[in-house]
């Protein structure tokens, strides 16, 4: 790879780490909204987009589904 395409990966790959960054931490203070009784039927109003789409309840527990099946051991054949 040439040093231009190299610099442009690795810029490509901070900002997704950065964009994953700030996922987990919205993802970590509505947990703890959540937990503290905060999301009330304003705060639900008020913010509709971090509930719905990619950020709703179903769409979250299948990525935690899916990260948990990609650490899980792969399971392998017995020799018969």
């Amino acid at each position: 790879m040439c040093p231009s395409g190299r610099r442009t990966a690795e810029r490509i790959e901070h900002a997704a780490q950065a964009a994953l960054s700030r996922v987990n931490n919205l993802t970590q203070s509505i947990l703890a909204k959540a937990f503290r009784g905060e999301l009330t039927a304003d705060w639900r109003a008020a913010n509709p987009d971090l509930i719905s789409g990619e950020n709703s309840a179903e769409a979250l527990l299948a990525r935690i589904k899916a990260e948990r099946d990609k650490v899980k051991p792969t399971k392998k054949a017995k020799a018969g």
